[in-house]
This record gives structure tokens, C-alpha cells and sequence, in this order.
């Protein structure tokens, strides 16, 4: 299975406060038990939200609206995407990860659809067309 793993931002995140060294050369001895061990499929830390935008909708009606965005704690300041076995390794992983931030932080892990989870919507059609998507991005 596959899941996606956020790392929370922080006040210190979204004011854009550098990590230090330590823990950099921290995350990246992580990163590397990752890859070694074929879990981590990407992984990428976000600028601040003041840096992003949201695009909200309703109906056809598109509405630019830029960052910075409120409630530090609903916001994601960094992810990995990870081939598990189950949540439970995912848990598992997660556990033995650095505290990504300087003070208290969370990482939430949230498992990725796979077709089989969309049930009979997902048509013969849908699935060849997702297959040859996959295809063309190499996945």
C-alpha cells in the first residue's frame, strides 16, 4: 500500500525558520534508511504557506486566494510518499523518525486510493487510462 506522510508545519515552519544542521544531517540519515529499504518513493519539505496559494471552487466559479493561511496546525509543511506493507509499518517507520521540527511536531499518515478502492465506478475504461498515465509518468 501505498501512503502519503505529512509532516505538520509549525509557528517556526510557516515563519519560515531554517532547520539546523543537525537535525538536516538527522533527516537525512532517515531519508537514506528509507530508500534503502524501498519504502520512500518521494519526499519533499514545502515552503511557508505566505509563499503558496489556494484556488477554491464553486461550481465554475474559480477563486484565487493567497497565502498566508490561518490555523498553523491544519497546515503541511513537508511529505513523503511511502510503499508499505501496511499502516502499521507506516506507523512503524514513523516512529523511528527524527522530530522533523525543533519544539513538538506530528506527522499524519494517510493511505493513498488504489483502484480497487473505488469500486465498480472505476470502469474497464477508467482503469486503461489510469494504467496508461502510470505508464507514461514510469510508476
Amino acid at each position: 500500500m501505498k501512503v502519503m506522510v505529512m509532516v505538520k508545519a509549525t509557528a517556526d515552519s510557516e515563519a519560515g525558520a531554517m532547520l539546523d544542521t543537525e537535525l538536516l544531517e538527522a533527516m537525512g540519515r532517515f531519508n537514506e534508511e528509507l530508500v534503502n529499504a524501498g519504502v520512500m518513493l518521494a519526499g519533499e519539505g514545502l515552503h511557508p504557506s505566505s509563499r503558496g496559494v489556494r484556488v477554491a471552487f464553486d461550481g465554475p466559479q474559480r477563486r484565487v486566494i493567497d497565502g498566508p493561511f490561518a490555523e498553523t496546525r491544519e497546515l503541511v509543511a513537508g511529505f513523503w510518499l511511502w510503499q508499505v506493507r501496511s499502516l502499521d509499518e507506516a506507523i512503524e517507520w514513523a516512529k523511528r523518525c527524527p522530530n522533523p521540527m525543533p519544539g513538538p511536531s506530528e506527522l499524519e499518515i494517510r493511505p493513498i486510493f488504489e483502484a480497487e478502492d473505488f469500486g465498480a465506478e472505476f470502469t474497464p475504461e477508467l482503469r486503461a487510462q489510469e494504467d496508461r498515465l502510470r505508464e507514461r509518468l514510469g510508476h
